[in-house]
Order: C-alpha cells, then structure tokens, then sequence
C-alpha cells in the first residue's frame, strides 16, 4: 500500500496545483478577489504531498520492496543503505519526483514567506509556478509513473549503475536539481510581473534570493560533480565538454548573468528588461538540460536512457512553457519603463559587458552542444569535443574574468576613467609581474591559454580583494566579503584549471611486480596484485608504495572492481593529494607475462579547481545570509515606528 499512497498523493498535488492556478486565474481577472486567500494554504497542501509522496518512495527503496518496478530496475537487496537511499533519484523516475517534490516545496516557501511584493503579482508568481507544476505532475502520472507495479514482481532488483554507486550521487544530483528549482521560481517571478506590470526594485529584492540560492546550489553541484567524475571514471580529467555536462553549465552561466542583472535592478532600478530576459533564459537553459538528459538522444554516462517518447513530452513542455515566456515578454516588454539612467563608465555598464560576454559563451557552448545532434538529424556524424569548446570559448572566459575584476572598483552610475586606471594599477603591475614570471619559466613548454590563465588569475586575484583596500573591515557588509570570496574563487579555479592544462605530466608504463616506475619527482614501486571484496563488489587491486624525492614510502592500492548486479567493470583510482598537487594512478588490463597496466599522471595545483568552486559557492552564501539579515534588520529598525504610527 506504501506505492499505492506515494501516488495518490502525488495524483491529489496535481489537483492542489490545477486547483492553485484556477484561484489566481480567476482571483485576477474577475470581480472575486477572495478567491486569492486559498492561494497560499494550496501552495502550501501542494508541497507537503510531494514531500510525502517522495519519503514514501525513499521507503519503499529502503525497503527494497521489489514489486515497485522503479525498484526492482534501479536497486538490489545487497546494496549499502546509502545507495539504496541515493538510488531513489539514481532513475529517471526518482529524480523527476524530486524535482516535483523541490518544486513544490520551494511554492510553499513562497507562499509562506513572501510579502514584500504586490498582492497581485504575488499571486501570479504563485500560478505561473502552479501552471510550472502542472506540466511536471503530467509527465510523471502520464509518462513516468515512480510507483508502478512489476507484474510479477522478481525475486531481487538489477541493481543500480556501478558508476553512480558512490557518495557522490547522495550530494550532486540534489544540488543541481535545486538549483534548477530556483530558477523555475525566478521564471515564475518574471513571469508574475510581466503580468501585472510590476518590474521594479522591490520585485528584484524579492527575486534576488532565489537566484542567489540557486546559483549556488548550481555552483556546488557542478563542483561536486567534476570532481566526482574526474575521480570515479579514471581518464585523469576534470572536464570533457560532454553534452551532459555542458546541460548543467548552461543555467549556471545564465543565473551568473541574472544575479548581476537582478543585484542592478534591485540596489539601482535599472537593467530591467535585462533581468526579465535572463530569467526566461536561464529556466530555458534548465529545460534544455533536462531534454538533452532525457530524451534518449544521447549516448553519455551521465544521461538517463529513456525513450524518445518522453523526450518529445519534455520538448512539448518546454515549447509551452518557453515559448508562452518569450510571447508574453514580446507583448509586455513595451509596458515596463526604462529604468535609471547610468554612464557609460560605471559599474552598471561593467556588469552590462560581464553579461554580455557571458551570454556569448553561453551561446557557443549551447551551439557545440546542439550542433552534432541536429547534423546526425540529417545522417551526417560530427564530432565537437573540446578543441572547439577550449579554443572558442576559452578567449571569451578570458576576456569577461578581466571584466569581473575591473567591475567592482567602478563606481555606481558615473565615474571616471581616469579614477578607474588608477585603482587598477595594483592588479595591473601583479599581472605584468606574473607575465615576466611566467614566461621566464615556461615560455615556449605550454600552451597560450593555459599561459594566458596563469598571468590573468595572478592579476584577478588580486584585483579580488581590491574593493577591501582603505575600508573598516569590521563594519565592511558581509556581501561585500562574499563578492570578494567569489571572485577570488574564480581566480582560484582559472590557476588551477591552467596549471592543469599546462603542466599535468603522464605516464602508461607495463609493470611487473617487484619493478619500480619514476615520473615528475615521484617513484613508484609495483609490489603485486591482490584481491579484495566489498558489500557488493570484488576487486582486483595494485598494491604500491610511492615516494617522492626520497621520502618515506607512502603504501595506495588503485583497483579494477566487477559488480555482479547489473555486471560491470569499473576503475578506482588511487589519489594521493599533496599541497602543490595530486598523484593519480589507474590499474589497467593485464598487459601480459605477468606485466599490468598503470597509468599515471601527476597533476600540478589541480585541486585550485574544486577549492575555486567551494569558494565561489561559500562567497555566494556570505553574500545571501548578508543581503537577508540587512533585510531583517531594516524590518526590526522599522517596527516601532510602524507600531507608534498605528
């Protein structure tokens, strides 16, 4: 009966969210505002039915009750708790109930929480992410039941993909699936005041936690999941421009944009047809992924392979839901006013160019991603991989990193040219200095990108930490130091990523046991292969002792597991992590006459990266906790004077 209830309540959320966009529909446009007052409680009821239809298919894998067919596919009665916890949303199925679960908790947090907007726009924010649900409750009740019954049911699962059998999968999937939650509900909001004509400062303050919230989650999970394949897959890499991949850095490119453009509209009342635009955009970007993800045409191992029956379901939602934005913003654009003025040197218009170059990127990368699908339409095969993707957007992240850092010391509204080059001039002789250095060091033995990266994250970084100079640090706000930490995040991650390229040393060597291997300072003794054994995998392992430069031996095992349920090989490989950089090894085949496969790589300051992105993520979460406390504080400032007034 556990299934039976999971779907009925997710059948009766369905009808709380055609009930909610029902109420705002005709609260709005007839004579019966009353109608409006059961908006909340709606939104409310709506969330706490997905919350509970997802627990209960939590439970049901937890329990490992094989008659639900979701389970018996995705799970196995000798799994570890964790991956029969994590393998709830390790489906097609369950990560779209979470998604609907997310969304309509995140409704409920709006209904409950917000006040400053309208009472009319509010409530078109609230149906326009009903009208959201809606599509998302038919998919899964018409196309994608989580609870339907295996008839009969076997007597064990298949069992969960090896390869997301890991941590990994209990923390990326749910932070990127929040995120794009966040986005809907910044749609939702734009959509809201296209409707009744309220783009404004006070409808961006309103917005802004939202897209701050989700681009960090995005920002985190995106994080999370370059490391998590750059350590499970064993190809030595951190990124490979995967269609997949580039699904989940699309929004995150285009919230980058919308949080400059709704921080302008919101402090400044201006960049307000921007702002509407970015939202539109950065949920099309969501909806993107999510077909690329799901529509069965493509081959990754990050995709859900589901038939194409599905992918034209979300291609039909995506049309309504993005087309119906991009008419109404058409028809209702005329309506919003301009907004303040500001200068052509001013940090509005550095934010401006930042969005600009940002959009560009986004686009190249939405070009390669797109293009090889709609060539393979017409029977013809083409390849973009990350040749393209690092030769023509490489330039592009380049140029806008030198923009991020010059937007912060510019003044509001107008400034001077003159009084900008002199505040760079710090950051500017730090750039020049690490050009000098760096081309004494390496010139000529990299490649001009990754030499690029290396001067401007040397100049970035300390452009970064300008807008601290000559300031009270006690009384600096915390968003301040949150935009601070992020843009050091970026610079961080720009050094990490250029050491990476420019200076990763690799070595495949056919190793006996008992024969040692030397590589960039690092000496590797092969010492022999054993066998291990797991809760539901065995192993053959490398056993090795490794040192560098003389140092005491340090013991790792790389390992080449076989899963029984679904069958399947996968590589462990064994990291040693130092301050200045990361040893890593993979186990290969066996080579022959008692010779093993072994590939090494040593991978100078690559672990910048992933310290970058937690950076970028913590300065994100200064930068909310501080906007929302100054709000609170303001509240707290004002109430007795609202009180004495009354």
């Amino acid at each position: 009966m556990i299934a039976e209830a999971g779907l009925a309540a997710l059948w009766l959320a369905a009808a709380l969210a055609f009930l909610q966009l029902a109420l705002v529909w005709f609260g709005l446009t007839t004579d019966k505002p009353d109608l409006l007052s059961a908006v909340r409680p709606t939104a409310v009821m709506q969330g706490v039915l997905t919350a509970l239809s997802f627990a209960l298919l939590v439970t049901l894998f937890l329990r490992s009750d094989m008659s639900v067919a979701l389970v018996a596919s995705n799970s196995h009665s000798a799994k570890p708790w964790l991956y029969k916890f994590a393998g709830t949303w390790g489906n097609h199925e369950g990560s779209m109930l979470l998604w609907v679960m997310v969304m309509g908790i995140a409704g409920a947090a709006v209904a409950l929480f917000e006040r400053a907007l309208r009472r009319d726009t509010h409530m078109a924010t609230l149906g326009a992410q009903a009208m959201i649900s809606l599509g998302f409750y038919a998919f899964l009740l018409f196309s994608s039941n989580p609870f339907a019954r295996a008839n009969p049911a076997p007597p064990d699962g298949q069992g969960l993909n090896p390869l997301l059998q890991d941590p990994g999968l209990a923390f990326h999937p749910p932070t990127l699936y929040l995120g794009y939650v966040g986005l809907s509900v910044a749609f939702s909001f734009a959509v809201g005041a296209l409707l009744t004509r309220n783009v404004d400062a006070t409808f961006a303050r309103a917005m802004r936690p939202w897209v701050l919230a989700a681009w960090i989650l995005l920002t985190l999970g995106i994080t999370a999941g370059s490391y998590w394949a750059y350590y499970e897959l064993g190809w030595g890499g951190w990124w490979f421009w995967d269609p997949v991949e580039n699904a989940s850095l699309m929004p995150w490119l285009a919230a980058t944009a919308l949080l400059h453009s709704v921080t302008v509209l919101a402090t400044r009342d201006a960049l307000r047809a921007w702002t509407i635009m970015l939202a539109v955009v950065a949920f099309s970007m969501s909806m993107v992924g999510t077909f690329l993800v799901r529509s069965g045409i493509l081959t990754s191992v990050h995709a859900f392979a589901v038939d194409p029956e599905r992918g034209t379901f979300i291609l039909g939602l995506l049309a309504l839901y993005i087309g119906g934005a991009l008419a109404l913003f058409g028809l209702r654009i005329g309506t919003v006013r301009e907004g303040a003025q500001f200068e052509l040197v001013s940090r509005e218009t550095m934010l401006v160019v930042n969005n600009l170059l940002l959009s560009v990127i986004l686009g190249l990368v939405l070009i390669g991603t797109l293009y090889p699908l709609m060539t393979e339409a017409f029977g013809h095969k083409v390849s973009v991989g990350p040749p393209y993707f690092d030769r023509i957007a490489g330039p592009v992240a380049l140029v806008l990193v030198m923009f991020m850092a010059a937007g912060p010391l510019t003044r509001w509204r107008k400034d001077q040219a003159q009084a900008v080059a002199g505040r760079m001039i710090v950051p500017i002789a730090v750039l020049l200095l690490a050009l000098a250095a760096v081309s004494v060091l390496a010139w000529g033995r990299i490649g001009l990108l990754p030499f690029l990266g290396l001067v401007i994250a040397a100049g970035v970084a300390v452009g970064s930490l300008a807008p601290l100079w000559k300031r009270n640090l006690r009384r600096t706000p915390l968003f301040t130091y949150g935009m601070v930490i992020a843009h050091l995040g970026c610079a961080v991650s720009l050094a990490g990523m250029a050491a990476d390229s420019a200076f990763t040393v690799e070595k495949l060597v056919a190793a006996r046991p008992g024969e040692t291997v030397t590589t960039a300072g690092w000496t590797l003794r092969f010492d022999g292969i054993s066998t291990v054994a797991g809760d539901n995998w065995t192993a053959l392992q490398a056993d090795m002792q490794v040192s560098r430069r003389g140092g005491d031996p340090i013991a790792i095992h790389p390992q080449a597991r076989f899963f029984t349920s679904p069958p399947t090989n996968t590589t462990e490989a064994a990291l040693l992590t130092r301050w200045d950089g990361q040893l890593y090894v993979v186990l290969g085949q066996e080579a022959g006459e008692g010779r093993w496969q072994i590939r090494i790589w040593w991978k100078p300051l690559v672990t910048l990266i992933w310290l970058g992105g937690m950076m970028i993520a913590l300065g994100g979460a200064l930068a909310l906790l501080g906007r929302e406390r100054r709000g609170w504080i303001q509240k707290l400032r004002r109430r007795p004077a609202i009180v004495a007034a009354a």
